[in-house]
């Protein structure tokens, strides 16, 4: 396994290359999206689930997690249990309809989105309630000395927001000892043997232990941006179970499971977005986002377009103005031919509520 391991290390830019190559494939195959087809559906997951363990053996090399930092590794492999989730719900909908029919489907589906919740809240629990990155499938890295900030950019201690990563950047240090190691030459005290190690002791940073904040504190502690914080997140992990559960119990052509959805979702956008808002008129607490946590909420309001391929509005709306765009260009040689092509995947992937889930 080691010797896989220092290979998968190696060689990253190659198996993401033959990764995507692969997926790209099963996507061409025969029969993809026919009900009774469960092989593309397994092959797929199957390659997904091995692109994942690979993607993990690269994010646990020593040289990248000791450059992230302790609070991003765990003794358990959250991330890559949310990425092999992701891969096989769409193989289990698909042999639960086989199997079960379409109104069967339903409960294996709610089976695998009720475990993706309890996993993504303890991967939340155990990354000291940060926000989850693409649903849990990317560790959150950002450290949390002190996230949260009051109008202004100003941080509870009174130093502003860009400093609070440390006083001084690792490689300054390092360069501001060689200098003053090199004046200690020059002036010649360097000859006092312990004249170095006192120099070094002095400067070197004191070692400093991290606590994860715990639900308490965040929640009693840091007012109503906390507060909103948490529920934005917790409503955005509930969502997909909320969903299917609603159409087990009134259907997929009902609007009610849809329109219900939808609300959640905004709502737990609003949430965030007000909470991690600096501008607004308040002395609450706001939460300092990270850049890769900025284009996680971008990322959370580009998949409501989803909203637009599940039914009922896929049906009603969406279906019917493909199906128009297909024959306006059907007309044209290569165009008309790469568009249909494109309109087949569409309608084939709506046929699969996991693909259009968002979960």
């Amino acid at each position: 396994m080691e010797v896989y391991k220092a290979w998968v290390r190696r060689n990253q830019e190659f198996i993401h290359s033959l990764e995507s190559l692969a997926n790209g494939i099963t996507w061409l195959l025969p029969e993809r999206f026919s009900n009774s087809e469960i092989g593309p559906e397994a092959v797929y997951a199957l390659l997904g689930i091995a692109g994942d363990v690979n993607q993990y053996i690269i994010d646990t090399a020593p040289s990248r997690t000791s450059s992230m930092g302790s609070e991003s590794s765990s003794s358990f492999p959250w991330t890559l249990c949310v990425s092999a989730l992701k891969n096989l719900e769409t193989v289990v909908e698909v042999a639960a309809q086989h199997f079960f029919g379409d109104d069967g489907k339903w409960n294996f589906i709610a089976a695998t989105e009720a475990t993706k919740v309890l996993v993504r809240l303890g991967m939340l629990r155990d990354s000291g309630w940060k926000m989850l990155l693409e649903g849990g499938g990317t560790v959150n890295s950002e450290k949390s000395k002190d996230l949260w900030v009051t109008q202004g950019g100003i941080r509870r201690d009174g130093r502003p927001v860009e400093n609070f990563y440390g006083d001084i950047p690792p490689h300054l240090e390092r360069r501001a000892m060689a200098a003053l190691s090199r004046f200690g030459e020059n002036a010649k005290i360097s000859s006092d043997p312990m004249w170095r190690q006192r120099l070094r002791q002095s400067y070197e940073p004191p070692a400093e232990v991290v606590e994860k904040p715990t639900f308490s504190s965040i929640w009693f502690e840091k007012g109503l941006s906390s507060q909103l914080l948490l529920t934005g997140e917790v409503l955005s992990i509930m969502r997909p179970l909320l969903y299917v559960l609603l159409i087990r119990k009134y259907g997929i052509r009902s609007w009610f499971p849809w329109a219900v959805s939808l609300g959640v979702d905004l709502t737990g956008i609003s949430f965030l977005s007000f909470a991690t808002n600096p501008k607004r008129r308040s002395k609450e607490l706001c939460y300092h986002l990270s850049s890769s946590e900025k284009e996680e909420i971008k990322r959370r309001k580009r998949i409501l377009a989803l909203y637009l391929m599940r039914d009922p509005f896929f049906t009603k709306y969406t279906k019917n103005i493909l199906e128009k765009g297909d024959r306006c260009f059907s007309q044209i040689p290569v165009a008309g031919f790469l568009i249909a092509k494109g309109v087949e995947l569409l309608i084939g992937a709506q046929t699969r509520f996991t693909y259009t889930l968002g979960s």
